[in-house]
């Protein structure tokens, strides 16, 4: 029963972290229909930032706010620099662009930063509560974490389901030219919608460092796995992020905790091909139908 409990727990708040990245996966797709996979070493970068404060002495939150804010204004850059560049040409070749960005972020923080392992603190307690005689594997940090993904989630939806610039956002990534017509800055959304998947990939980050070792590769799993919590349930719905990334963490953790940990990595594969064959767009995903 105490490991039942236990894997549980546990898969629920990898859940999370995964449904955390898929979050922002899901709002550059919604921005830009572009995947960026770009998205794990930008929020990599935003981390060392808080990271360097941190370990000059400023307060936690001080660094975390650093972060997320570098991390808005990174996604505006590369957006702006680097994406813009390759503008009306195919969406393969973003994707491409966007994977080469992954290697150099890669190099670039290991000459900058360094490539040995550094312990990343948590602003709440790494010890799970206590029941009685019961202990819940389940830490304050944790809960934090459940919490900031939850409420990521309802702006996410509120944005693009409420808001006027949600709307045209979702219009400029589905037909540029029609929004262009109808009077829409495109590239001002374009660039809104990188910066905020990048604020959104940085806390992701943040809540993937804390209590943990950084070094430049540490979220090199958290991509894939994030990636997979996307597909699963659909690339477009926030909710299905979050849905998504609860339902692979869970599977995983059985995984690992009642068969080996080894395993993990086929599961999760087992997992994006059943998707794939048997609901392509994930499990939130919406049939649409057109009269003609």
């Amino acid at each position: 029963m105490q490991q039942l409990l236990t894997t549980t727990l546990t898969g629920l708040t990898l859940g999370m972290v995964y449904a955390a990245f898929a979050l922002a996966l899901v709002m550059i797709w919604r921005s830009t229909r572009i995947v960026n996979f770009a998205q794990a070493p930008m929020a990599m970068v935003t981390t060392y930032v808080a990271l360097t404060l941190i370990d000059a002495g400023q307060p936690y939150w001080l660094g975390f706010a650093a972060a997320l804010g570098s991390g808005l204004v990174l996604g505006a850059v590369v957006e702006r620099v680097v994406i813009r560049r390759i503008g009306g040409g195919s969406e393969v070749n973003a994707v491409i662009i966007t994977l080469g960005l992954f290697i150099v972020l890669h190099a670039l923080a290991a000459v900058i930063f360094g490539a040995r392992f550094r312990s990343f603190p948590a602003p709440f307690g790494l010890s799970g509560f206590r029941v009685g005689e019961l202990s819940i594997a389940l830490t304050g940090f944790g809960v934090f974490t459940i919490v900031s993904v939850l409420v990521v989630m309802g702006l996410l939806v509120l944005l693009f389901q409420r808001t006027d610039v949600g709307l045209t956002m979702r219009a400029a990534a589905f037909n540029q030219e029609v929004a262009r017509l109808l009077g829409v800055r495109v590239g001002r959304l374009l660039t809104l919608g990188w910066a905020l998947a990048a604020l959104v990939g940085s806390l992701a980050g943040l809540l993937i460092a804390g209590g943990n070792l950084v070094h430049p590769g540490y979220m090199d799993s958290v991509v894939v796995y994030g990636f997979v919590a996307a597909v699963l349930g659909g690339l477009d719905s926030p909710a299905g992020a979050v849905v998504g990334g609860l339902a692979l963490g869970l599977a995983l953790s059985f995984v690992s905790g009642f068969v080996s940990a080894s395993l993990v990595p086929l599961a999760a594969l087992v997992v994006l091909m059943v998707v794939l064959l048997v609901r392509p767009g994930g499990l939130f995903s919406t049939v649409s139908e057109r009269r003609v």
